[in-house]
């Protein structure tokens, strides 16, 4: 099982009325249940952990996972409520504004961490929930628990305005990082670190601190991807673009999934990845989210939806 670790929300998504004014509708989010979703739909075992609210809202993400074959035996529920995103589309580029004070997801800690067995491989850690408190120390304690014993991949996801001590939140993200055999991430989030350097020196730099691979999104000019070996690229695929909501999270699901199918899915099968399995990988990747890029919404494809 490939168990994703993080926030499950609300978004808020805008629409219109028949009248013609805006409204939102409530859409099943988050960046870490998006992969989770993701991740089901393309046919990998997927499991979730976090916390969910018994509310209706909860409810509604219960029955999206349950949908995408997610397990959720892991998950923590409260009668809090559940975390809220208001999304702000301009030119197909997502901004969000978060309501999220003790909230079911933000208020687990460690003494909620599971108690993993043989059946989970693969952990996936990121996203607005390493931000507060006390859940964003009980995922990077349940990270550094971890490390070794189960693959591990990271995708800071850096939501500037989301974060208010910038220092305290690079500091657990460098931590973090380190612990981690996969970090994915966007131009946007590599520029955020404020590392010296262009984004091969600064992926290179990574590969001596721990990570295994570094991937970095690149938006419409597509993928590329870093090891100890080698350097790959692929481009976006052509779509026309309806939003961007959820695009990060499929290539998280892409990556995981692909390796999973190929039976790299290992600490040792990363760290050996040639060029060809690399490319492989990011190809199925940019094929996943240029589905769900061509869609409203977090709406990731169904595995029979690609080649």
């Amino acid at each position: 099982m490939i168990l994703c670790c993080g926030e499950a929300l609300i978004d808020m998504l805008p629409r219109q009325t028949a009248e013609g004014e805006p409204s939102f509708a409530p859409h099943a989010g988050g960046a870490v249940f998006n992969t989770a979703i993701a991740l089901g739909r393309l046919g990998a075992p997927a499991g979730f952990f976090s916390g969910l609210s018994t509310d209706f809202l909860g409810r509604q993400l219960d029955r999206a996972l349950a949908d995408a074959g997610v397990d959720t035996r892991h998950c923590v529920r409260s009668d809090r409520p559940t975390t809220l995103a208001f999304v702000q589309l301009t030119d197909g580029h997502a901004s969000y504004t978060f309501y999220d004070e003790g909230t079911a997801g933000r208020m687990i800690s460690t003494d909620d961490l599971p108690d993993l067995g043989d059946e989970v491989s693969a952990l996936l850690f990121g996203a607005i929930s390493l931000i507060p408190e006390p859940c964003g120390s009980a995922y990077e304690a349940l990270m550094a628990g971890e490390r070794g014993r189960r693959v591990v991949m990271f995708d800071p996801n850096i939501r500037p305005g989301f974060i208010p001590d910038r220092d305290r939140h690079l500091a657990r993200m460098r931590r973090m990082l380190a612990m981690s055999d996969i970090v994915k991430l966007s131009e946007e989030d590599l520029a955020w670190f404020g590392e010296p350097g262009d984004t091969c020196a600064v992926a290179r730099g990574w590969l001596e601190r721990g990570p295994k691979l570094v991937v970095v999104t690149c938006g419409s000019d597509g993928l590329v991807a870093f090891n100890r070996d080698h350097m790959v690229s692929v481009p976006a695929r052509r779509v026309s673009v309806v939003d961007t909501v959820g695009a990060g999270d499929t290539v998280n699901a892409g990556i995981l999934a692909a390796l999973h199918e190929a039976g790299r899915l290992t600490r040792p099968g990363i760290a050996q990845l040639g060029e060809a399995e690399l490319i492989a990988v990011l190809e199925f990747a940019a094929a996943a989210a240029s589905v769900t890029v061509g869609r409203a919404g977090a709406n990731p494809p169904w595995r029979h939806e690609l080649p």
